[in-house]
Order: structure tokens, then C-alpha cells, then sequence
């Protein structure tokens, strides 16, 4: 039996029967766009983020271009972020002509606080820490970095719906927290969506307004806009899937805690939550120096992995104009050779997870 890395068909088969008529509902509506499901969504997702505003749109990327540009990101400024998170996080300080510039990472893969410092001048205008796996970065210095240079944050919380630290919801520490809700992410869509949160009521009003062209209203443009908005049917189904966020963020932490006591430790580093951490599992990702044949050997078994992420951006093609070489961030190209993803999804079965953990321990008896 094959233990896929992602199962969203098991996730349709448990819910089509409730989730069938709801989309046959919208659909019957003829009202597509922005309407009552939109405004339902965006009350949601405020009180799971405890902040005062949310802002649906198409894509956690949207999520962030659109929260650069209205903290004041522009052409030529300075935005630190690592250089080990998904392409979208620097692809979005390209987009408003902004210049990434990358601090290396903890062990944890989320961002060194000191490293930030380290990185600040007189053209840093914004600081995107970015919450790997659905860990929250260490939030506490970040944000003392942030009030010491007057530098805002602006959160890329894509992987982090409901993580916390300190008690405190992802994506309200900083002017801006962005969110995906891709398929693969715990609150999911059927295709592309994400958000943006805060509590700058200007922020929420130029963004509502700017992911719809810019429009005031049917005839009127102050702004040039975008193409931003979340469309109904996704707002639906994200709407009956905020139902079951806790339950499926509890049967994901069950399963990171199975993995944490089973997996041989002296083979394979895993990162452990801290007590004031509540981590949701986005993704659960272990690191060996021997990942390339661990990945032959589990997927001869039938079990599905994958890699976030095997190249580190300042590496990447498109970043060739900015400079880097190997050598840049030695924290973050060690863990891109070490690091792989195991399932972690709420369909697993236990039989599964004993499957998983004997495999790997078994890999690791032999190859120790």
C-alpha cells in the first residue's frame, strides 16, 4: 500500500458529500466574486488570527506584494528575509523593485534574529520573517530588532495558520501577516487562495480596494489596482474547512509527536517544539546526511517524500543578478543537502506512521 506524501483525494472522499452541495449552492447563486462568503471568510479567519482585519485574496504571493507596497516598500529599498524559504517570499520583494537581502537561519531553518542586525542599513525598510513548517520564528528579538531601527515586520506566515508563540497568533506580530491557502497547506483551497491580516485599518482599506483593480466602485479608479481577489466557491470551501482546522491541526501534532518519540535520534535530527511554541506541522521535516538514498529507500517502499527545499534561493537562476555564491549562508545550504519531508498529514493511519518510523529506523540500523 502506498503512503502518499500529501493524500487530498482521501481528504475529498471524507468530504465531498457536505462539501458537494455547498459548492452547487454558490454556483446556483451566479454570484462568483466578491459577495456575503467573502466577508464570512474574512470574519473567520480574524478570530483564529486575533487580529482586527483579514483580506482575502488569490494567493498567499499577492498576500505579500500587496502587504509590501502598503507598508511602503518601493524601488530600490531593502527587504531581509532568508534564503531558504519558497521562491514566493523573494519573488514578491522583486516584484514591488525592492532588493532581497537574506540573513542565514538557525537550526530550527527559521530565521537567526542575529543574523538580521547584521543585515540592516540605511535602505532596510521592511523585515519578512518567514515560519517554516508551521514553527513561528523567534518573534521576541525580531520584533525588538524591529521597534530598535523603526523597521517594520511584515510576516510570511503561509505554513502557519493557528501556530503560536508565546500564546500569540502567527501572523500578528508584525504590520502585515500573509498566508497561503494553497491545497498542501493545513487550511487548504481547491486551488490558489491566501490572506492578508492586520490591524492598520488603512492597510485593510487601500488592500480591499487594491485587489479588485482599484476600484471604488463600479466606475471609479483612484488607484491602479490588481487582480487579487479570492474567488467565492474557494471562500466556500475554505469556509467549511476552518470547521475541522483544529481537528486537523490536532491529528498533525499527534503525528509530528508519534515521529518524535519512535524516530532512532542518533540518526536523524529532529527539531523539538519549545515550550512556548504550539507548532501546527505544515510539513515534518527531518535531516540526515544520507537523505538522497533515505529518499530511494522509501520511495521503493512506497512511501512519498519530498524536499523544502533542495535549492536555497540566493542559488537559484533568477538570483544570479544579486551576486551570490556557495559559501553565502552555510546554515541554510548544510540543511538543503540534509533536510527531507515526511508525511505529517491528517490522513494518516496508524499503521501508516509504524510503517514510516520502522522503515527509517531500519534505514538507519543499516546505514549507521
Amino acid at each position: 500500500m502506498k503512503i502518499p506524501y500529501v493524500d487530498l483525494q482521501a481528504q475529498w472522499r471524507a468530504e465531498k458529500k457536505e462539501l458537494l452541495p455547498r459548492i452547487s449552492n454558490i454556483l446556483s447563486k451566479g454570484q462568483y466574486v466578491i459577495g456575503q462568503e467573502i466577508d464570512k471568510f474574512e470574519n473567520n479567519i480574524t478570530k483564529i488570527s486575533k487580529t482586527k482585519y483579514a483580506v482575502a485574496l488569490n494567493s498567499g504571493t499577492d498576500a505579500l506584494t500587496l502587504g509590501l507596497k502598503l507598508i511602503g516598500v518601493k524601488k530600490g529599498d531593502e527587504v531581509i528575509t532568508p534564503p531558504n524559504s519558497f521562491i514566493s517570499s523573494t519573488t514578491s520583494i522583486a516584484h514591488v523593485g525592492a532588493k532581497p537581502v537574506f540573513a542565514d537561519v538557525l537550526k530550527d531553518q527559521n530565521i537567526d534574529p542575529r543574523q538580521i542586525e547584521k543585515k540592516i542599513t540605511k535602505k532596510t525598510k521592511a523585515i519578512m520573517p518567514v515560519h517554516l513548517t508551521g514553527r513561528v520564528c523567534e518573534m521576541n528579538p525580531i520584533q525588538k530588532i524591529s521597534k530598535k531601527y523603526n523597521i517594520p515586520i511584515i510576516e510570511d506566515a503561509a505554513q502557519s495558520i493557528g501556530s503560536r508563540y508565546f500564546n500569540k497568533q502567527s501572523g500578528s506580530f508584525g504590520e502585515v501577516g500573509c498566508f497561503s491557502a494553497h491545497p498542501l497547506k493545513n487550511l487548504n483551497a481547491c486551488g490558489d487562495a491566501g490572506f492578508l491580516v492586520t490591524n492598520n485599518f488603512e492597510i485593510y482599506k487601500k488592500a480591499r480596494i487594491l485587489r479588485n483593480h482599484g476600484l471604488e466602485n463600479r466606475n471609479k479608479v483612484n488607484h491602479f489596482g490588481f487582480i487579487s481577489r479570492m474567488d467565492i466557491i474557494q471562500a466556500a470551501i475554505l469556509n467549511f474547512r476552518l470547521k475541522k482546522l483544529n481537528s486537523t491541526v490536532k491529528k498533525r501534532r499527534a503525528n509530528a509527536d508519534f515521529y518524535f518519540k519512535n524516530l532512532d535520534r542518533k540518526f536523524y535530527f529532529l527539531n523539538d517544539e519549545k515550550e512556548y511554541q504550539f507548532n501546527t506541522y505544515h510539513t515534518f521535516v527531518v535531516q540526515t546526511p544520507k537523505r538522497d538514498k533515505l529518499i530511494e529507500f522509501l520511495k521503493k517502499n512506497n512511501i512519498g517524500t519530498a524536499i523544502h527545499y533542495p535549492i536555497p534561493i540566493h542559488l537559484q537562476p533568477a538570483s544570479k543578478y544579486l551576486g551570490f555564491k556557495k559559501g553565502a549562508f552555510p546554515e541554510t545550504e548544510k540543511q538543503s543537502k540534509k533536510i527531507i519531508t515526511i508525511p505529517i498529514h491528517q490522513n494518516l493511519s496508524m499503521s501508516n506512521l509504524k510503517k514510516i518510523v520502522h522503515l527509517m529506523n531500519k534505514f538507519a540500523k543499516n546505514n549507521s
